[in-house]
């Protein structure tokens, strides 16, 4: 598997056969990823999606991408750092769900944000450590995913993904 940690905007990955949205629990059309996400993908994303809210965190979902590039839309609801102990249980059980939809689904590459790392405030090396742990993993056991895109918003985040991931462009 190839990743790549990118400063870049995650709707503009017309690449990607799916792109992850960093959801809240009720899949509406909220700030930070999941606002760019509803707002490429049009109003007919969220109609679509509540039929499934709420989502459990720790969950992952796939849904059509609608005027998206791309296919699809895979859904994860991580927990705040704030305000919930099992924080980071909930993010790692979030990113094996994406994996294990998108195997699922024989999705064969994703482009997907620093999830967890906005308003949910975990720190970026965290939500890079686990991400490395899960795509090694995947990578280990199989999957369809060849090729995986980190997409984030600032140097400092690149810089943390990029060093857990091997560099910046790195093969599992």
């Amino acid at each position: 598997m190839r990743i790549e940690v990118v400063i870049g905007n995650i709707v503009a990955q017309p690449d990607a056969h799916a792109v992850v949205n960093s959801a809240n629990a009720n899949l509406r059309f909220g700030s930070g990823v999941a606002g760019a996400i509803h707002t490429a993908a049009g109003p007919e994303l969220e109609t679509y999606c509540r039929q499934f809210a709420p989502l459990a965190a720790g969950a992952a979902l796939i849904t059509p991408g609608f005027k998206l590039p791309n296919q699809w839309v895979i859904h994860v609801v991580a927990a705040s750092f704030i305000n919930h102990p099992d924080a980071k249980q909930i993010l790692e059980k979030a990113l094996e769900s994406m994996m294990d939809v998108a195997n699922d689904d024989h999705v064969t590459s994703l482009a997907l944000p620093a999830i967890g790392t906005g308003v949910f405030r975990c720190p970026p090396e965290l939500s890079a450590s686990l991400l490395g742990r899960v795509l090694e993993n995947h990578s280990m056991r199989g999957t369809s995913v060849e090729w995986v895109r980190v997409c984030v918003a600032n140097e400092e985040t690149r810089a943390a993904f990029a060093s857990a991931m091997g560099g910046g462009s790195a093969s599992c």
